[in-house]
């Protein structure tokens, strides 16, 4: 059964940083794209960033560019995002999901609806 875990969820003040970790069981990453998700409350799941299968193409939102960064190991079937510089607007839960596909797009990572498995979330609290 394909499972994802993510973790490294927490509080933080403005301007201050954060690494989430999404690790698999159950199936090997290295088939999937994986994107990170996050939700606010009251507002719809949007896409953060993605990563295709092989790590070597990225997308990310404009609200997060130059602040997050996507990463995978595949040797230890866990991906990661590094967010930097956190505001406020951050705040969030943040999942990770996957996709059996080799190459990913701005477009997919718009679209969480196609993601097939998915995390129970992590929840990212950014204060001013």
């Amino acid at each position: 059964q394909l499972q994802l875990v993510e973790s490294g969820g927490g509080s933080v003040q403005s301007g201050g940083s954060l690494r989430l970790s999404c690790a698999a069981s159950g199936f090997t990453l290295d088939a999937y794209v994986i994107g990170w998700f996050r939700q606010a409350p009251g507002k719809e799941r949007e896409g953060v960033s993605c990563i295709s299968s092989g790590g070597g193409s990225t997308n990310y939102a404009d609200s997060v560019k130059g602040r997050f960064t996507i990463s995978r190991d595949n040797a230890k079937n866990t991906v990661y995002l590094q967010m930097n510089s956190l505001k406020p607007e951050d705040t969030a839960v943040y999942y990770c999901a996957a996709i059996g596909a080799i190459a990913t797009d701005q477009r997919m990572c718009a679209t969480p609806q196609i993601f097939g498995s998915w995390g129970q979330g992590t929840q990212v609290t950014v204060s001013s």
